[in-house]
């Protein structure tokens, strides 16, 4: 169970169906326009559901999901293997967890928002010795051509080492990678046009895809991500575990002992 405080905010797992339905009504808002209905799926009722939520007055101001495998042996049952061939990491032997329908209210603009929800994040990988953090990261629309300088700085830089590297599966799909070899990435363009969740996990030594997956449903175009938890900078580490209060030595002889 996730319980922080964190200036204005307040972040906690769903408590049950009400709290459920107040982050599908969100994610509604968020990804398809309007709170007249509930962005919901098959993969809800498996997952762990987090609430961010303004001390002051309650409101809802940002939410995700965690979806929590064993191993890589599971990886077929996360949500991301519906558009990505992930047999590559089948060979994965870590506890990971998947991480998805992350969103904030469009009318809260505090950047302590996402820090806040970071710090949620790094309690729980701590908690439960994740070693393997994944997800979709979503660009808006589905126009390649309004993203190509992060897209091109995401083939020249950061794409996944090859024994984990993601196979095209989704019927309609941008590689990147390919179409994108010989454009020069301009990264302080590329960096200020990326989704501030992928820019965190770049930050954290994230990997990406070799292509994005072109979503109409969701109006979205999406790139797996992965973040090996060891491989995260320690000043990184120092960062996020600061904000989740925990004490960065501690959590990592705990690792260690395991």
């Amino acid at each position: 169970m996730l319980n922080l405080v964190r200036g204005r905010y307040a972040v906690r797992t769903a408590a049950g169906e009400d709290d459920v339905a107040r982050a599908q009504r969100l994610r509604h808002l968020c990804f398809r326009g309007n709170d007249r209905g509930l962005d919901r799926d098959g993969f809800d009722p498996v997952c762990v559901h987090v609430l961010i939520e303004e001390r002051a007055t309650g409101r809802l101001v940002s939410c995700f999901r965690l979806l929590p495998l064993s191993g890589g042996a599971e990886i077929e049952a996360s949500y991301a293997a519906q558009f990505y061939g992930l047999a590559g990491l089948r060979d994965f032997t870590g506890p990971m967890v998947e991480m998805g329908r992350f969103c904030i209210h469009p009318e809260a603009r505090d950047a302590d928002i996402l820090r806040v929800a970071w710090g949620a994040l790094t309690a729980y990988v701590d908690g439960q010795g994740v070693e393997l953090m994944f997800g979709c990261a979503s660009f808006a629309g589905t126009d390649t051509a309004a993203h190509l300088d992060a897209f091109a700085l995401l083939g020249a830089r950061h794409l996944a080492p090859r024994r984990w590297l993601p196979r095209i599966k989704a019927p309609d799909v941008f590689r990147y990678a390919q179409r994108l070899a010989s454009v020069p990435a301009d990264a302080r363009k590329a960096m200020a046009a990326m989704p501030p969740l992928l820019r965190t996990y770049l930050a954290m030594g994230g990997w990406v895809s070799d292509h994005a997956v072109v979503d109409r449903d969701l109006d979205t175009l999406h790139v797996f991500t992965g973040v090996e938890i060891g491989r995260i900078p320690p000043a990184r580490k120092r960062i996020l575990r600061a904000v989740a209060g925990r004490d960065a030595g501690a959590v990592d002889a705990a690792r260690a002992a395991r």
